[in-house]
């Protein structure tokens, strides 16, 4: 079994969901030499967060931003970690939702999603800032 660990920093994006599947595959070419394995992507921060899901219509990352505001809304009365801004507390509770890591398949040297599956990178905060991931691929 081999073992491979990139860790890479994602330039700031805008507040939303965005599409990182060739980004993280790019950071990581050794998973080339995996024929049957794992790739593990984990985000070092707590206001976003991971998630895979449909990559071809933009509408579903807009989508999932919209629901995200209203179930998880700006300036709820009970929030008391306020000091960073009123997207802060939000951000943390959406990163809990959603994650910090996700774990696709590696098979015959290539990520083994569905068709229509990417990696979002969930940024939560309205300036997050870079975000920094840890990817592993391990396999055989």
């Amino acid at each position: 079994m081999v073992f491979f660990q990139n860790e890479i920093q994602l330039k700031p994006r805008t507040r939303g969901f965005h599409l990182i599947t060739d980004v993280i595959a790019e950071a990581i070419p050794e998973i080339r030499q995996i024929k049957v394995g794992q790739l593990q992507a984990f985000i070092k921060h707590t206001s976003a967060s991971l998630t895979i899901n449909e990559n071809a219509d933009d509408t579903v990352r807009t989508d999932f931003e919209s629901h995200f505001n209203i179930m998880v809304p700006e300036n709820a009365k009970y929030f008391k970690h306020i000091y960073e801004g009123s997207d802060d507390m939000p951000a943390h509770i959406k990163a809990s939702l959603l994650g910090s890591n996700v774990q696709v398949p590696i098979t015959n040297g290539k990520l083994n999603m569905g068709i229509w599956q990417g990696i979002y990178l969930c940024e939560h905060r309205n300036r997050g800032g870079a975000r920094n991931l840890v990817i592993t691929a391990y396999g055989i």
